[in-house]
């Protein structure tokens, strides 16, 4: 598959790649240059990380069980995974 930089450096890939990869706006990719040096493109999900101390994390579990207040939907999203940050 031929491709062309534009002015800006960028590179457009045709619907078939994006489709087949599920690639939309604001998907990300990882760029990686092989021995050789051959280009390789890998999709990536980026997630958001909140670092909570072992008192956050307590915070978290009982507003979780309260099931009272209203968060941005994305906090929510994120606190489905929160773990203490033990570093």
């Amino acid at each position: 598959m031929l491709l062309a930089i534009d002015k800006r450096g960028s590179i457009n890939l045709p619907v078939e790649v994006r489709k087949e990869f599920g690639l939309g706006i604001g998907s990300y990719l990882d760029l990686s240059i092989e021995s050789g040096g051959a280009i390789v493109l890998h999709p990536v999900s980026i997630y958001r990380n909140v670092k909570v101390s072992e008192a956050g994390s307590a915070k978290l579990h009982e507003g979780r069980k309260s099931g009272t207040g209203k968060l941005p939907a994305w906090l929510v999203k994120d606190m489905k995974n929160a773990e203490p940050d033990t570093k």
